[in-house]
């Protein structure tokens, strides 16, 4: 059982850049499991049995662990734990049991190639995930390198970048990194018409601004006019409180009841790429509007559920924080959210209704927290003149459960 699995990461140059260690381990594998690419690099080491990825690539992890006890190998491209099997594995086979030997990642390549130093770079995979989540990335001035998914992808991420607004950014387009065939090519994202682009890429990207652009500011409260609605929308400023109040942490999952156009639960996922949140709404339009913010704000991966809150809620991952903006009056729902929280969990509710202020005045007697009424003014037309018309206050509950 001792080190039973070796992930070994192989580039496109083959065995022979490989290490003794490596190598002995592929040799000595009973099974080697990789790409029908990463398998024929591997094969005049390979001794075992071969076993290519099947389709899902989730479902190798069990095939694997039945083989635990046998001598194992796994092939990956580059730095296996860098958007690879080897993070994957990660949550079923402990260090004590696997060894890894990685080889030079493709972004590790890319930056080398580019002189661009790798630590100022964000970097990003386009491999089985959805193209919009570069979105929040496109910062002027900032680089990225994005691990394509095939040959398409170079011109799916200009067409993106066009579309946004950044067409002057510069694209690199650097091919079969490390490999005998290895090409490199450099185009305006506007301008992009390569051609015969091998699938094994990797995009680098200069964002560049255009006067068309709208790069989503890292600050809480996105402009209203990001958000496609319907008029239930949690408004900029209160939105800004509001997160600040919920006190998003890295990794942590949101409920958010009542989601409307998402913006709570989209600016929630913006605060960090690992926080996730679920919507729940009751009306189909909204839930369907929602989701298309979502995306078009960066975060593909904003949950949403159809459904009446207590009752929706049931057999969903439990949050670490809970925000209410609709539903108040629902019988049985803060109850129901507060006891799905975890020690710490942070619950936050708006209301500008008398009956919701009557709910929250319940929940701070019962579940304790703070109350605060917030109030936004802004500038409007009165006739010839002008004023500042007060919207309808919020008032906002908060507690922390103990």
């Amino acid at each position: 059982m001792d080190r039973w699995l070796a992930i070994v990461g192989i580039g496109a140059d083959g065995v022979e850049s490989l290490s003794a260690s490596g190598r002995q381990c592929i040799a000595n594998a009973d099974h080697v499991f990789g790409g029908a690419r990463h398998l024929k690099l591997a094969r005049t080491l390979t001794t075992g049995e071969e076993h290519i990825w099947p389709s899902p690539i989730a479902d190798a992890v069990a095939m694997i662990l039945s083989l635990r006890g046998r001598n194992v190998a796994v092939l990956a491209s580059g730095d296996p734990n860098h958007f690879g099997i080897g993070s994957m594995l990660a949550n079923t086979v402990g260090p004590d049991e696997r060894i890894c030997y990685p080889a030079p990642s493709s972004f590790s390549l890319a930056a080398a190639r580019l002189a661009w130093p790798l630590q100022d770079i964000d970097t990003l995979s386009a491999c089985g995930r959805p193209l919009a989540a570069i979105v929040p990335y496109l910062q002027p001035g900032r680089r990225l390198l994005v691990l394509s998914g095939d040959g398409e992808t170079p011109a799916e991420i200009a067409a993106l970048l066009v579309d946004r607004g950044f067409g002057a950014s510069r694209v690199h387009i650097l091919e079969m990194l490390g490999a005998e065939g290895e090409r490199v090519r450099q185009c305006a994202a506007e301008a992009c018409e390569l051609v015969d682009i091998d699938s094994l890429n990797v995009v680098g990207i200069e964002v560049a601004a255009g006067p068309e652009s709208s790069p989503l500011p890292i600050a809480t409260g996105l402009p209203d006019e990001y958000f496609e609605t319907d008029g239930q929308l949690t408004k900029r400023e209160v939105r800004a409180v509001t997160l600040s109040s919920l006190e998003p942490h890295p990794g942590e999952l949101l409920w958010d009841i009542g989601t409307a156009s998402g913006s709570i639960a989209i600016e929630w996922m913006l605060r960090h790429k690992a926080n996730r949140a679920i919507g729940i709404e009751p009306r189909q339009e909204r839930l369907e509007r929602a989701m298309r913010n979502a995306i078009s704000l960066g975060v593909p991966g904003f949950q949403g559920v159809s459904g009446e809150a207590p009752g929706a809620l049931e057999g969903l991952a439990a949050p670490d924080a809970v925000f209410i903006g609709g539903g108040l009056k629902t019988a049985g729902l803060i109850e129901r959210a507060w006891d799905a929280l975890p020690l710490g969990g942070r619950i936050v509710a708006n209301s500008v209704t008398i009956e919701g202020l009557s709910v929250l005045l319940g929940a701070i007697d019962r579940f304790g927290g703070s109350l605060v009424r917030l109030s936004v003014e802004r500038l409007d037309t009165l006739g010839t003149m002008r004023g500042l018309r007060p919207a309808l206050p919020v008032t906002q509950w908060k507690a922390v459960k103990p």
